[in-house]
């Protein structure tokens, strides 16, 4: 027992975690002492974060070796109303405190108090509690590890350039600490088959894969959005070895990565799509075939070596869908208790002190019959099983309510009070720097609280990993989650405490843009941002395939015109999501004829909340300036792209209206706005389109909607007006 645990233990209402610091010395010589165990990572990393901004302003700071000092980082033994990941930070006349129930929340309570003393120093430090809103805040993370074992986006440029970045430990040290800033603690890792590039399997042993390889083939623009093709014979064919690494080295890296997390309150799980055998097809027999006994000893054992290789992995999860398609639902299910199921059951037997977590996506399965199948998991006191559910399908920016989950939340309701972690897909939001606390903040309170155990967030059709669309990078680039700081901070932040005010981030907008009006800031940013959700509210594709805002184009089967580009029929036909409270363009037709009214939204009313949010953003942008700070610079440029792609939607929608009712009533007036409002649309498309490229490359090849090409669009977006003449 340390000094400060048996002082504590005298004294319980000391607080054990506490940053200790005395009052007015904001601008004091004294030197501050700091303590703080040092063989507990979590604690060190707070306090790293706590010298750096002591430095900053100018604090001298020394560590000490015993409590008492005037910083102290600890863990409280009897934290009473504090829990896990949890803080209390108290402030009296001689000390500021903080309070965790473990290191965790010590490291969030140092965290908060180094953010404090950025943006007010130690004079400004405010008391505050907080324990954790959702248990659970992940990233979403589809994982590129080789060309022979791809995730469900390598075929985009995205993915393709970060196949290296995913075996650079570099990467995942600045991925994880900024992850552990923004308060989220596990990443999920998505692989169509990622055993072959991270085990060893007994029996299987030449299924394990040495080097990290890419393609030099010329991809085709589109594959199935079901992950089939990706392994076809020609990309194989024409490798590149992008790193000289052994199994043994690639299994010492992920253990390294892992272990790292843990050091950041970070839990690593590896989730599948099924059933693919990527990487390991014909080798002893194994094929994608799930009367295939050798397929699920194979896929079993692959599932037990994973949690044997790596003692620091959480969890692993599956989906039972994508090549499952000629199988009934007992046949999918069966096979997963016999692979997945088992394998989780087979390592919780040899290692009976560790505990597990089993995911399961409900994905094209019904959830009360899934807990059925999946009972032995269930039931075993070291297995928590979890589901996973796509709560917004493709799109978190498209409407606060969400209305797919109701039927599944009575099923766990109804099946032993089970709990689900909610899949969070942006596939909207990519180039531009995206900023609406506002939206997250409702967003996130919205989602039914009894039945979560958390969130993860990312996207389908994007890698968040480090960043190419910038024309004049950072060298070496950003990661992506760094580039967009303030999008994945909301995300992180609101997730762990929801009632973060409006204040306090245009606080942490002030600290980090010291020369600007972060009140205008705050507020430009968060108006042009709503550009996304109410764009796609109002024009709704619930797939990723079917819709992608920055480049208004989706595939062909959705769209049915050969460019993809969603053209003015397309914008009148789509109907907007179904609690946006946006009404459709065909039924607001039909109202007007009928001289009747709404309670919704009006297409016309929607076009007019696009032009104010971007005129108010526009507008405040005239008062800032980013001075000699690029990144503000740069951030300040986004808030105008996105203003001006606000600006594109709402002629747009306006032109479409008008276009349904000239068809409609044949008045010809109708006819003259919608050509007006086109013509005006297709401005704005330039001006968003020579704006967006002075600072990001165009054309990228995504793999969910093919090639995104602005200038090409304006093509399109002429024909929008032909086509109104036309009819």
């Amino acid at each position: 027992m340390n000094k400060l645990s048996r002082f504590l233990k005298q004294s319980p209402s000391i607080l054990i975690v506490a940053l200790l610091l005395a009052l007015g010395c904001t601008n004091s010589k004294k030197k501050v002492s700091i303590y703080a165990e040092s063989d507990v990572p979590q604690l060190q990393f707070a306090v790293e974060e706590i010298k750096s901004q002591l430095l900053e302003k100018g604090i001298e700071f020394e560590i000490s070796e015993e409590y008492p000092a005037d910083i102290v980082l600890a863990i409280l033994s009897e934290p009473g109303e504090i829990k896990a990941e949890g803080f209390q930070l108290l402030k009296n006349e001689d000390r500021i405190e903080v309070l965790g129930a473990d290191a965790p929340g010590v490291m969030y309570g140092g965290l908060e108090l180094a953010e404090q003393i950025d943006i007010s120093g130690l004079d400004g430090v405010q008391e505050k509690t907080i324990n954790p809103y959702m248990e659970r805040r992940g990233t979403k993370f589809n994982i590129p590890l080789d060309v022979r074992t791809p995730s469900y986006t390598d075929v985009s440029d995205v993915a393709q350039k970060n196949i290296a970045e995913m075996w650079n430990f570099d990467f995942w040290k600045e991925y994880i600490d900024n992850l552990a800033r923004y308060r989220y603690n596990y990443i999920s890792l998505w692989n169509l088959h990622p055993f072959p590039s991270m085990v060893r399997v007994p029996g299987y042993e030449d299924v394990a894969l040495d080097d990290v390889l890419r393609s030099t083939h010329q991809f085709d623009e589109h594959y199935n959005t079901n992950g089939w093709g990706f392994c076809s014979p020609e990309i194989l064919a024409n490798p590149d070895t992008l790193i000289k690494i052994s199994m043994d080295e690639k299994i010492e890296f992920w253990k390294k990565v892992m272990a790292y997390g843990k050091s950041r309150n970070i839990d690593f799980y590896v989730v599948t799509w099924n059933i693919f055998v990527h990487g390991a097809k014909g080798k002893y027999g194994i094929t994608d075939r799930a009367e295939n006994p050798v397929t699920t000893d194979y896929f079993r054992k692959s599932v037990k070596q994973m949690f044997v290789t790596y003692p620091d992995l959480a969890g692993i999860g599956l989906t039972t869908g994508e090549n499952m398609y000629d199988y009934s639902f007992e046949e999918k299910e069966n096979w997963a208790l016999e692979t997945y199921g088992k394998g989780v059951l087979d390592a919780a037997a040899e290692m009976p002190d560790r505990k597990f977590t089993f995911i399961h996506r409900q994905h094209m399965a019904a959830a009360d019959k899934i807990s059925e199948v999946f009972k032995p998991l269930i039931d075993n006191e070291n297995i928590e099983f979890i589901f996973s559910f796509k709560y917004a399908k493709a799109h978190v920016m498209s409407a606060t309510e969400q209305p797919y989950h109701t039927e599944f939340v009575k099923d766990l309701e109804e099946h032993g009070g089970l709990k689900t972690i909610w899949t969070l897909r942006n596939d909207d939001n990519f180039y531009y720097r995206w900023g609406a606390p506002d939206f997250v903040r409702e967003f996130i309170k919205n989602i039914p609280h009894n039945v979560s155990r958390g969130y993860y967030y990312g996207s389908d059709q994007w890698v968040w990993g480090r960043e190419f669309t910038s024309k004049n990078p950072e060298i070496p680039r950003q990661i992506e989650i760094v580039k967009h700081w303030y999008h994945w901070m909301m995300w992180g932040r609101l997730g762990y405490d929801p009632n973060i005010t409006n204040d306090e981030f245009v606080a942490i907008l002030q600290a980090r843009y010291p020369g600007v009006d972060a009140w205008k800031l705050f507020t430009a940013w968060q108006e042009a941002s709503m550009t996304y959700p109410t764009t796609t509210g109002f024009h709704w594709g619930s797939l990723d395939f079917m819709w992608y805002i920055e480049g208004c184009k989706g595939r062909e089967q959705f769209t049915k015109t050969e460019t993809e580009f969603h053209d003015v029929n397309c914008f009148i036909n789509v109907k907007p999501h179904q609690l946006a409270g946006f009404q459709y363009i065909p039924d607001y037709v039909k109202m007007t004829i009928a001289g009747e009214s709404t309670d919704l939204k009006t297409p016309l009313e929607v076009a007019q909340m696009l032009h104010q949010s971007a005129d108010n953003a526009l507008s405040l942008l005239q008062d800032l300036n980013s001075g000699d700070n690029r990144e503000l610079e740069l951030t300040l440029h986004d808030i105008k792209t996105m203003s001006l792609l606000g600006k594109y939607y709402a002629h747009k929608i306006a032109g479409s209206t008008h276009l349904a009712m000239y068809r409609e009533t044949k008045d010809k007036k109708f006819q003259t706005q919608s050509v007006a409002e086109l013509e005006e649309a297709l401005k704005f498309w330039k001006i968003y389109t020579e704006t967006a490229m002075q600072e990001h490359i165009n054309p990228i090849w995504t793999n969910r909607v093919g090639y995104v090409d602005w200038v090409k669009a304006i093509e399109w977006a002429k024909q929008d007006i032909e086509i109104a003449k036309s009819n």
